[in-house]
């Protein structure tokens, strides 16, 4: 198959070592292994971006990126006159247009974007095009309305959890493909030490008041990782800073090449979610280095985590606590098993590449009905109701 497929236009690919922004991982391990395999993949992003991998092109129509590491990110979100004139999202429409004009020309067989909105417009205007979405967000009802409004049979959505198509059902999608990560980079400790850890964006969706709750609680050694954007300033100066002392520890952003380390020692990783999280890659890539994941029992969490052996699935912040104490129980073999068996890259591969495959092939018959469609069309209409000689 040949295959194109952008994040965005004006972030670089890989993205910026100190941003967070899974995506883009996503994005780079889906054209490695897809390209591994024989596919011919085309990345579209900005200059500076690099995808070292036979099979793997990456374009970028010249165009100069608007970002290059965390801090212009947010410099570029807190600029209204750039968000208001639509400015990243006009770099993200000019290689969108470039890929449907290439596809008209038969040069790939399918798009695939990681943001729906980009393309909903091109989308609609040429059907004989089949595009793919992965929605890595909640599916709000703002998007809802977006999806409405510019629907066609070429388009199709790729959920990242069964949980995420809670609140729109009716959606079309092709099929639901889970997160991998590269299990070799997240290795195996059996042994830890006695502190627990949160790792994730300091906000309040993540719950990391909650976590200090239960650290408290249960006399256990926590340790914070993650970044606080300016939006979160005020929760983490409220909620968090206040409690940190040597037994509650804000270690900052830690880049994702250090974080194995810390899942390895870690006795368990909390996750007290206060939101319907799509997926959750912290879970996963806690449980790959052998370390159970406590989760309230929300998102997609009951889909990651198995309750009783790869961790616990709780209700409320009491029973998180009660369940840290039964963790030692748990085998951490089995949680990195699990990991291997559900949620490698091999496997996001896999559910790519069958659900590009069922696309096109159906993509194909909706093109043959319509072709037949239209040459009957093209029958005049005495000739379509001439009716054969009666045999009397």
């Amino acid at each position: 198959m040949r295959i194109a497929m952008i994040v965005r236009g004006y972030i670089p690919v890989p993205r910026p070592t100190d941003m967070i922004y899974a995506p883009i991982d996503l994005e780079v391990a889906i054209a490695k292994g897809l390209a591994a395999r024989g596919h011919k993949v085309d990345v579209f992003a900005p200059l500076g971006s690099n995808i070292k991998a036979p099979g793997v092109n990456v374009e970028t129509l010249n165009l100069r990126p608007l970002v290059h590491n965390q801090e212009e990110f947010k410099q570029l979100l807190a600029q209204t006159d750039y968000m208001s004139h639509y400015v990243p999202g006009n770099w993200d429409r000019y290689m969108t247009a470039e890929m449907f004009k290439r596809a008209l020309q038969h040069r790939y067989d399918i798009l695939h974007f990681h943001h729906p909105e980009v393309a909903l417009p091109s989308a609609n205007h040429h059907q004989s095009v089949p595009v793919v979405y992965t929605l890595h967000d909640p599916v709000y009802r703002w998007y809802c309305d977006m999806f409405d409004l510019y629907m066609s049979p070429n388009q199709h959505f790729i959920s990242i959890s069964q949980n995420q198509r809670r609140d729109a059902p009716d959606l079309p999608y092709a099929a639901t493909v889970y997160n991998g990560i590269d299990v070799d980079r997240f290795t195996f400790s059996q042994k830890h030490e006695d502190y627990l850890l949160f790792a994730g964006r300091i906000v309040p969706d993540k719950g990391v008041k909650e976590a200090i709750q239960v650290a408290k609680r249960t006399k256990h050694r926590l340790l914070i990782i993650g970044p606080v954007y300016p939006d979160s300033q005020d929760y983490f100066d409220q909620y968090i800073k206040p409690h940190l002392n040597d037994r509650i520890l804000y270690l900052g952003y830690v880049e994702q090449e250090q974080l194995p380390k810390y899942y390895q020692k870690a006795k368990a990783v909390l996750t007290p979610i206060q939101w319907e999280e799509p997926f959750g890659l912290t879970t996963v890539e806690a449980m790959a280095c052998g370390t159970p994941v406590i989760s309230i029992r929300r998102g997609a969490a009951p889909e990651i985590i198995v309750d009783g052996k790869t961790g616990f699935l709780v209700d409320s912040i009491t029973e998180m606590c009660d369940a840290v104490s039964k963790v030692d129980k748990l085998s951490r073999h089995d949680c990195r098993n699990h990991v291997k068996e559900h949620f490698s890259i091999s496997q996001m591969v896999d559910g790519y590449e069958a659900t590009y495959r069922a696309i096109l092939q159906k993509h194909r018959k909706y093109r043959a009905r319509n072709y037949v469609k239209s040459k009957l069309q093209q029958v005049p209409e005495r000739l379509r109701r001439l009716q054969p000689p009666s045999s009397h």
